[in-house]
């Protein structure tokens, strides 16, 4: 690798799912304005609003969010199609 082009303020870093309260502890430069306490050390606090814990792609649970009736909308014009 080149010297002097990768950042040198690699720690450990907490993410937490805010959809599910999950946390993972990984190493990173992001910055973060927030702390944790895990097992009596601090560690940086990154929020995030979802990961792969919480994404359907990857939990395979799917939420359907009806905005103003669109849902029914696109049924009733292309649900039928098989029939």
């Amino acid at each position: 690798m080149k010297k002097g082009i990768h950042p040198d303020n690699y720690r450990p870093v907490v993410f937490k799912d805010m959809s599910n309260e999950e946390i993972f502890i990984t190493r990173s430069t992001v910055a973060a304005k927030e702390t944790i306490e895990i097992d009596g050390v601090t560690y940086p606090l990154v929020k995030l609003e979802i990961t792969s814990s919480s994404h359907p792609f990857f939990t395979g649970k799917q939420k359907l969010v009806d905005t103003a009736g669109r849902v029914d909308k696109f049924m009733s014009r292309y649900g039928n199609r098989k029939k």
